[in-house]
């Protein structure tokens, strides 16, 4: 395998029949195999979708249970502090 391709993995998948239709037809429409727009999907998915909210929320949640944590209070004072800074240099 060239250097440039990245590694696959072949994955098994049941899938609804309407579904693998809608590939069907949205492959054919871009002349692209079915694998190709699956693909795409799942990417979106990854990168754009639900499976990024979840991924980040799996990360938060880490966080906190390392005690990567600003408390609320703090919070609050600095929006506060940049709040009030905002509204003196718009006085100016």
């Amino acid at each position: 395998m060239p250097d440039d391709q990245p590694m696959t993995s072949h994955v098994s998948l049941r899938v609804p029949n309407d579904v693998v239709v809608a590939f069907d037809r949205i492959a054919a429409a871009l002349e692209r195999p079915r694998s190709w727009v699956m693909l795409r999907a799942l990417r979106q998915y990854l990168d754009d979708g639900e499976g990024r909210e979840i991924e980040q929320d799996t990360e938060s949640i880490a966080e906190l249970d390392r005690g990567e944590s600003v408390p609320f209070e703090e919070v609050l004072n600095r929006l506060r502090e940049r709040v009030a800074r905002a509204e003196a240099a718009s006085k100016k």
